[in-house]
């Protein structure tokens, strides 16, 4: 009689730690951290495209990787998804502000996440 309700309040203590922590898209093992934001990821995302575009005057591409603003990539002005050059933008796990990544060469893109700190 005891295993039953030793079933059911496991369950839910899995399904409640769950809800809090929602899945983040890992970065890619070509993507190296640049460091953290005190931006939120939405905001740090739109930070990092208007400075590309800004520079560039060229159209930059933001993709959506998690639903609730929680991770994006920004792709590089002339860069193209999915594989192009982009900085990595995700939730950080202290909960506050963003983690910052960079996938590609480019080290004056790369600079730009720099402004965005």
């Amino acid at each position: 009689m005891k295993y039953p309700i030793l079933a059911v309040l496991a369950s839910a203590v899995v399904v409640a730690g769950c809800a809090t922590s929602p899945y983040i898209p890992p970065p890619t093992p070509e993507t190296r951290a640049v460091g953290q934001s005190k931006l939120a990821p939405k905001e740090a995302a739109q930070c990092i495209g208007s400075q590309w575009a800004n520079s560039s005057r060229q159209q930059v591409w933001m993709q959506y990787m998690l639903a609730n603003d929680g991770a994006y990539d920004v792709y590089v002005p002339g860069q193209n998804p999915p594989s192009g050059s982009a900085a990595i933008v995700r939730r950080s796990p202290t909960g506050q502000g963003s983690w910052l990544g960079f996938r590609g060469s480019d080290s004056a893109a790369a600079g730009a996440l720099n402004q965005c700190m």
